[in-house]
């Protein structure tokens, strides 16, 4: 009975360090695919941001506005969104549950909108990831200006 403990135990033991490299691993997918989802948009990259943000993204900008998938890419690939920069300033911080998973960090976006150029800020992001078709795919993201109050 003894070796049926200490067997179990090792089993359950192998299982939850497994989990946990499977979780590591996931963990650096998920910053990698969001680097890459900001760089697909910089360089206007369509065919690659097209496949990581999914067919019901939303996008909700600092003002509030909202766009659809098909109207944040159409305006990249029109030009009419034309990012400079977009890129990470902090650690990309991520929760994973279960096929969800919603990450944050601070950017700097430098873009211009039509005729108006905006320097380079810093953001707060808040993104929603879903696992879906064997890929993690942008769902929601939400960006926050941060105000300096020096």
């Amino acid at each position: 009975m003894k070796n049926f403990y200490i067997i179990t135990f090792s089993v359950l033991l192998l299982t939850l360090l497994s989990c946990n490299k499977n979780f590591d691993v996931t963990t650096e997918i998920l910053r990698e695919t969001e680097k890459s989802r900001l760089n697909s948009l910089v360089e206007a990259d369509m065919k690659t941001a097209r496949a990581i943000h999914a067919d019901d993204f939303q996008l909700i900008t600092p003002s509030g506005r909202t766009f659809t998938k098909e109207q944040y890419l159409e305006g990249i690939s029109s030009g009419n969104l034309d990012y400079k920069i977009f890129r990470p300033e902090s650690e990309i911080k991520v929760k994973i549950h279960n096929k969800s998973a919603v990450i944050r960090y601070i950017s700097t976006i430098e873009i211009t909108v039509g005729d108006n150029y905006y320097p380079p800020e810093k953001f707060w992001h808040t993104d929603t990831y879903e696992f879906r078709d064997g890929r993690w795919q942008a769902v929601w993201s939400q960006a926050t200006t941060i105000i300096d109050d020096k």
